[in-house]
């Protein structure tokens, strides 16, 4: 899939070089032609084929989370830590 995008991204800066230097472009042209044609669908197609990669951190995150909560696996709440101060009789 990178390729293909390396692919693409390389004919919209072919697009926008020749919007910008040709008898009839303009500057504002060849940005409005990147962004337009480069960048948006570049960035809408990265974000929808980085679905899966975020799906498993987001699930190896939650892994971590749950072990981490509950390291001696006993299931029972912690004691004092400190224990209470007997007063003498």
């Amino acid at each position: 899939m990178q390729i293909v995008l390396i692919g693409w991204a390389y004919v919209v800066v072919l697009m926008a070089g020749v919007e910008a230097f040709g008898p009839d472009g303009s500057v504002l042209g060849a940005i409005v032609t990147l962004l337009l044609w480069g960048v948006l669908p570049l960035s809408v197609v990265m974000y929808i084929g980085g679905t899966r990669s975020r799906a498993r951190m987001r699930a190896r995150r939650a892994a971590q989370a749950s072990r981490d909560v509950d390291p001696g696996g006993g299931g029972e709440t912690a004691g004092d830590a400190v224990a209470p101060v007997r007063e003498e009789t």
